[in-house]
């Protein structure tokens, strides 16, 4: 069975016990499991190990030396396993979420301690404690932190879907992140996400080192998230990664009024913040010495989003982040002007139109922007992605495997294409290159170079950008493709139709069950 397969049965296991609960704290309950779940193992195979050596297996100074998190005796999984049909098992999972918390500093108020609530009865604690249980983790503790780590993952996209516009807020769609990381390819050096969520671009970050054999020490990662809540489960999803999340801050105010990390110069920054943000204070922030080019608007917060990217990169630092693509062509304020001034400082490197429906919380269009500080050459790569992705609901879309590594190769391809001789793509690569496989090297030589593809990719010089006013759409530069001069106008219109009626079908259905209920309440 695959992790995907085992995390897919397990998590179709455990909604069937959520009765009435809601997702949004669901998910707490079941991910502070596997966490217990995951702690628990490592600390039994440090366990195994301090006493096979003659060690004090209940020292917990003994575990320092393997970076293992120390657990006492009545939070260990064993005892919990035990206990799992007692009508007290909330209370006793409360209880091992606060004793693991004093026993080891660094996961002080992360912990859910949730258990006892009433709304959850022992039995659903049991079922789910059961179906951890019976996980087969075989092999050593590295295999069961990835196992888990997996299953950790996994569930987070679930419970995000089945929050939709709240799980948005915690969480940007796996196969967005992966494009980013693809793109980006942060091999080494310090990454930073000011407005982290639950923690995915740095989960992603590492795992794209590990797949080309690099050493996850050489990266280093910075966050910061102002909503506590989605903080905690960020420092639960590195933590089962054995990701060191020290440098991963939570603050109320947020990464405008509090910046937790005011003289980080970051070698890459990944983030995807709120979208249109229009409640970031920036009234209280007009004079402040991050915008460098123009002052924002006090009601939307993109261009003090991006603005807050550049003053945290470093001299040779790339920047990929997602943003509204209203972004692209905005006006209001002052908005033009600092996107001129971006465009002619040379700054922007790409920019992709994402197609619809990937986001959870919002339908707002989308679109990925890419910054480099140490740009030499006087192009924009444009990339029209609409066409790509596919739905895996009625609402959702993910871009598959395939759209991520045409879209990535395009742009490497083209940064490539504009240095040959080196410069700064050379300069960035450097440190890659010792960390590729054989097969990366294979797949580097076989890349076709780049060219422009009506329809989907365009090199634009930055006089052609000015021609056009300094709009930044996609669509506006690579045309559209040869086949779309077939459109077929009745087929179209057609599915668009039917598409209409069977979302008519679905809200008059829920319009009939919530009359139902409420003639049962009125009962």
């Amino acid at each position: 069975m695959t992790h995907k397969t085992l995390a897919q049965t397990l998590f179709k296991s455990a909604d069937k016990l959520r009765k009435n609960i809601d997702a949004a704290e669901y998910k707490h309950i079941v991910l502070g499991l596997v966490f217990l779940k995951y702690i628990s193992d490592s600390f039994q195979a440090t366990f195994e190990r301090v006493q096979s050596e003659g060690g004090d297996t209940e020292d917990k100074d003994e575990y320092l030396a393997y970076n293992a998190f120390f657990v006492p005796t009545k939070a260990r999984w064993g005892y919990i396993m035990e206990n799992a049909k007692q009508s007290n098992i909330g209370s006793l999972l409360d209880n091992a979420m606060q004793t693991i918390e004093q026993e080891n500093p660094s996961l002080k108020g992360v912990l859910p301690k949730v258990y006892a609530k009433e709304n959850l009865d022992s039995i659903c604690l049991g079922g789910l404690i059961d179906l951890l249980s019976n996980l087969s983790l075989q092999g050593d503790s590295t295999q069961s932190s990835d196992i888990l780590g997996h299953i950790f993952e996994y569930f987070l996209g679930e419970f995000a879907l089945s929050e939709g516009k709240k799980g948005g807020q915690f969480y940007t769609p796996k196969s967005v992140v992966e494009l980013l990381i693809a793109m980006l390819e942060p091999y080494k050096g310090r990454v930073f996400d000011p407005c982290c969520g639950s923690g995915g671009m740095f989960v992603q970050s590492e795992l794209f080192v590990q797949s080309h054999q690099g050493s996850i020490d050489d990266i280093s990662i910075y966050g910061q998230e102002s909503n506590q809540t989605t903080w905690r489960l960020a420092k639960m999803n590195l933590a089962i990664r054995q990701i060191d999340s020290s440098q991963v801050k939570w603050n109320s105010e947020g990464s405008f009024l509090n910046d937790a990390h005011k003289d980080l110069k970051a070698d890459f920054v990944i983030a995807n913040p709120p979208f249109n943000d229009s409640d970031y204070s920036g009234e209280l922030l007009k004079l402040d010495g991050r915008w460098k080019f123009g002052t924002p608007p006090t009601t939307n917060a993109n261009y003090a989003w991006i603005q807050h990217f550049l003053y945290h990169l470093a001299p040779k630092g790339v920047a990929g982040f997602v943003l509204a693509k209203g972004s692209l062509t905005s006006n209001t304020a002052t908005e033009g002007e600092i996107r001129k001034n971006l465009i002619e400082s040379n700054l922007i490197d790409c920019i992709v139109n994402l197609p619809a429906k990937l986001f959870l919380n919002t339908q707002i269009p989308a679109s990925l922007w890419f910054i480099r500080r140490s740009k030499t050459n006087k192009e924009i790569l444009f990339i029209d992605a609409r066409n790509c992705g596919e739905l895996i609901n009625r609402k959702n879309r993910i871009l598959t495997q395939e759209d991520i590594q045409r879209i990535s190769q395009t742009y490497h391809a083209w940064q490539k294409a504009q240095n040959p001789r080196g410069t700064d793509f050379a300069d960035s690569k450097d440190s890659k290159a010792q960390n590729l496989t054989n097969t990366d090297s294979q797949n580097l030589e076989s890349t076709p170079p780049y060219t422009d593809i009506k329809g989907f990719c365009k090199s634009a010089s930055l006089q052609e950008v000015a021609a056009l006013g300094y709009t930044l759409t996609p669509g506006r530069f690579v045309g559209l493709e040869e086949s779309e001069e077939d459109f077929d106008f009745e087929t179209e219109f057609t599915r668009l139709k039917e598409e209409l009626q069977s979302q008519m079908q679905e809200e008059e259905a829920l319009n009939k069950r919530i009359l139902a209920n409420l003639a049962l309440i009125e009962k």
